[in-house]
């Protein structure tokens, strides 16, 4: 088990691709930690000069650089698990977030968003956030102090061969785009390995967000996230759609163009989850959700809309 460290650099990032045929940037073995350095945005959000809000030199040199993508986040990696091939689960647990600036932003598109069009402001509306990260808060121009529990917008491995390229706007069996702010430090993500590698990207990180993230973003911010990788062979783990765990509760989740439909998808996982783990009928945990489970919708603006189940531990049998 060793402890690598992955800087983002611009033969280490890419913009949005999500693609088995990426190069890995870095290999290690199943239980390796790896600690993954992340930026977010181009120049057109960075602060005015004078704001007293730096800029990192490692992002200024990625915007310089000629880096190659599509649409979507600036994400580092992949990282290739060894020996992880299709039919696989990669446990990802998130060791520890940091965030890696005094700054971050918020920024609302006229078409895009959960009401698009209501919004048609002659320019983006762009809102540069001091963070105080001895404190854990950012406070908002109009006075409001939120408080911060860092998490990456984007975490994901590489599609189907088949699908070819991809883009990191939208979360898929692969995990990619999920935005779920449960997934802080501490938390697991279950994904299950679709290509040779599994190659593992991340970033969009973000320093707080509403379910939901009506407007197209969150707090957007730099973030370094460690990540240790265990690889479960195919057989030991069945799984076919992401899935999540803190210490207090299973999370389910459900991506669709159509809310109802994520809604569903993430009700079935949650009811494979009790099965699975309770030994319990498909019937009873059928009802178990409609009396303790909550869902939520994760987000709105990805196209593929997200929602996710949550079940506090506390409310599961002593085994």
């Amino acid at each position: 088990m060793t402890l690598h460290r992955l800087s983002a650099l611009p033969e280490t990032v890419s913009w949005g691709r999500f693609w088995s045929g990426l190069e890995p940037v870095l290999e290690v073995d199943p239980g390796d930690t790896v600690e993954i350095q992340c930026f977010s945005g181009n120049r057109a959000v960075w602060p005015p000069e004078g704001s007293g809000m730096t800029v990192a030199p490692e992002l200024a040199a990625i915007c310089d650089a000629d880096v190659k993508g599509q649409f979507g986040h600036l994400l580092t990696g992949p990282v290739a698990i060894r020996g992880a091939m299709p039919g696989d689960v990669l446990e990802v647990r998130i060791d520890r977030v940091e965030m890696g600036s005094d700054w971050g932003y918020n920024l609302v598109r006229p078409l895009s968003g959960t009401l698009p069009g209501e919004f048609p402001t002659s320019l983006a509306a762009l809102t540069h956030i001091p963070v105080d990260r001895a404190a854990r808060t950012a406070r908002l121009p109009w006075g409001a102090e939120l408080p911060l529990d860092p998490f990456f917008g984007v975490m994901g491995i590489a599609p189907p061969p088949e699908y070819g390229e991809v883009t990191s706007r939208e979360p898929r069996v692969f995990g990619g785009n999920l935005d779920c702010k449960l997934l802080t430090q501490g938390a697991t993500l279950y994904l299950p390995v679709q290509a040779e590698g599994a190659l593992f990207s991340c970033g969009d990180g973000h320093g707080c967000q509403g379910d939901g993230e009506v407007c197209l973003t969150a707090l957007e911010m730099a973030l370094t996230g460690t990540f240790t990788f265990v690889l479960h062979k195919a057989g030991t783990l069945d799984i076919a759609y992401p899935r999540a765990e803190t210490e207090a509760a299973l999370i389910s989740f459900g991506f669709h163009a159509d809310l109802d439909d994520a809604m569903r998808i993430a009700l079935r996982e949650m009811i494979a989850i009790l099965v699975e783990r309770l030994g319990i009928t498909p019937t009873e945990a059928y009802q178990f959700c409609s009396l303790a489970v909550d869902f939520a919708v994760t987000q709105t603006v990805n196209s593929e809309k997200g929602v996710h189940g949550i079940l506090k531990k506390a409310l599961l049998p002593a085994r």
